[in-house]
């Protein structure tokens, strides 16, 4: 038995094929319509209260009868320095004037934020089959909860090193994201730096250094890069900027626009919305962001204090206030349903002999 049909077993799934969890775009109509045509969907959590978890994992199973997995996010939480918080006030203040925006200043301790430890109880009492995370390692007792209720645990890693702690914390699987990919880096360990690690070399790596399934995310947007990910050694994989455009797709359309327009060079790395290094495709406030030199607050603080900034961008079409997050094959994307974008990848890799389980 190859390591595609094994991973299909284990996930109760058809196809060895993962909608990547993408927060602010992946909808519960997404998930289910890719659990629906065979795949693995993704219904992203995290930082959202238990309430708004419950209530987004409950509208996703009024969809389908399918499994589908919920990410959470893994980071620690931690303090921030007031000094680089109010500079950043001062500057996002200025910015929303030049945009009408109106602009309401926050204290610290003004803002609440969600731990993965806080959403535990609702995905035990959802019973979800498979949890998966990024940015870190879930905690112990919330791995052994999870095992204990017959969860598969999937982590996320951008090095070797990365993927070695998850395997020897107990964790099922591990998502090799190469540099590449879109959205953040799951990038957590501080001692590395940012590792910058292209998929062909980081998934033969990680493959021949755990002994665990490692599924491929980074730049896979046809079937071509589907097996080639195969013959390096993946049990699956990752697919999220593909998915972007469709019609199931929470982007704005100036979002969908810029991704379908896009080139490869069209994205960089920038911590600017949110304060965790992400990949997705430049405007100007990113521009504006490096130019100011200002000390951008830790991921928690800095996405919190860009949120009005990005939902005015989202709700009036203005995409350079938003946060475009996408990979370096987003060009791929296309318009149309996720059933139909899934399933037309799924019959050209069957073209190809490489479903035949």
């Amino acid at each position: 038995m190859n390591k595609p049909d094994h991973l299909v077993q284990m996930l109760g799934i058809e196809y060895p094929i993962i909608q990547g969890p993408m927060l602010g775009v992946t909808s519960p109509d997404m998930v289910a319509a890719i659990a629906n045509a065979g795949g693995l969907g993704s219904l992203p959590v995290g930082g959202l209260s238990p309430h708004k978890t419950a209530s987004l994992i409950r509208e996703t199973k009024s969809k389908t009868a399918q499994p589908f997995a919920v990410n959470l996010f893994a980071h620690e939480l931690t303090e921030v320095d007031s000094d680089s918080f109010e500079k950043m006030q001062d500057f996002l203040e200025r910015i929303q004037a030049q945009h009408r925006i109106p602009f309401e200043r926050k204290k610290i301790t003004d803002l609440k934020f969600y731990h993965h430890t806080d959403q535990i109880d609702v995905l035990l009492a959802e019973h979800i089959p498979v949890v998966s995370f990024t940015f870190g390692v879930i905690q112990p007792a919330a791995i052994e909860q999870l095992k204990r209720n017959g969860s598969v645990l999937i982590g996320t890693a951008t090095s070797v090193k990365e993927a070695r702690l998850l395997e020897e914390a107990g964790i099922d699987m591990i998502v090799a994201q190469g540099y590449e990919a879109g959205g953040h880096r799951g990038t957590f360990l501080d001692d590395e730096g940012l590792p910058q690690v292209g998929l062909m070399s980081l998934l033969l790596l990680v493959v021949d250094a755990v002994s665990i399934p490692v599924l491929a995310a980074g730049g896979i947007a046809d079937e071509r890069a589907v097996r080639a990910a195969f013959v390096l050694g993946a049990w699956g994989v990752q697919i999220g900027s593909l998915f972007i455009a469709c019609h199931e797709s929470l982007a704005s359309e100036g979002y969908k626009e810029a991704v379908l327009a896009s080139q490869e060079t069209s994205t960089a790395l920038t911590q600017a919305f949110s304060g965790r290094w992400a990949r997705g495709i430049k405007n100007s406030f990113m521009r504006q962001i490096e130019e100011s030199g200002l000390k951008i607050p830790y991921y928690t603080f800095q996405n919190s204090l860009t949120a009005p900034l990005r939902a005015y961008g989202q709700q009036n079409n203005v995409t350079d206030l938003v946060s475009m997050w996408a990979g370096q094959s987003a060009s791929y994307a296309q318009r149309g349903s996720a059933t139909e974008i899934f399933k037309k990848l799924v019959e050209k890799l069957q073209h190809h002999g490489q479903l035949d389980f």
